[in-house]
């Protein structure tokens, strides 16, 4: 802090905004009819993350719900069981199904295999970051769109 006969000249510079979170969880809205199970990953307002806690909401109700958002590796089996899961395959979040998928045709991209599906339908893998979606085809000198 620079004060009256400081020995060292220095400057007392005020920042508006401050680090509040790490960003490794985020509260979202769930909208009406819709059930939520903690410990399952969800889509909502564009987050994709797993629920810290259940809701449940009904006709014309709406809640919060807490997702954890953060890069790092988890395990689950909401999986589309019929595909392989190997390790290092990027998973994609298929929101009709609410499963994750290999398939990146029309769905949201998710992060990347870990460990292969095992004889539970299992596995591991490590969450991407919540930065959009890229679209369309990408080639040497195109314009990217992020939604």
């Amino acid at each position: 802090m620079a004060y009256v006969g400081q020995p060292i000249p220095s400057t007392v510079v005020n920042i508006n905004a401050a680090k509040f979170s790490d960003g490794k969880s985020v509260r979202v809205t769930v909208p009406e009819n819709t059930v939520i199970e903690a410990g399952k990953f969800y889509l909502l307002n564009s987050f994709l993350g797993c629920a810290f806690q259940s809701v449940q909401t009904g006709a014309g109700e709406i809640a919060e719900v807490i997702l954890n958002i953060e890069q790092a590796e988890y395990e689950t089996d909401q999986i589309d069981t019929s595909q392989t899961f190997a390790k290092g395959t990027l998973i994609y979040w298929d929101a009709a199904s609410k499963k994750f998928t290999e398939t990146s045709t029309g769905n949201r991209l998710a992060g990347r295999v870990t460990q292969a599906k095992d004889a539970n339908n299992v596995i591991c893998f490590i969450l991407g970051p919540q930065v959009g979606v890229l679209t369309g085809v990408v080639d040497e000198g195109d314009i990217l769109e992020v939604v």
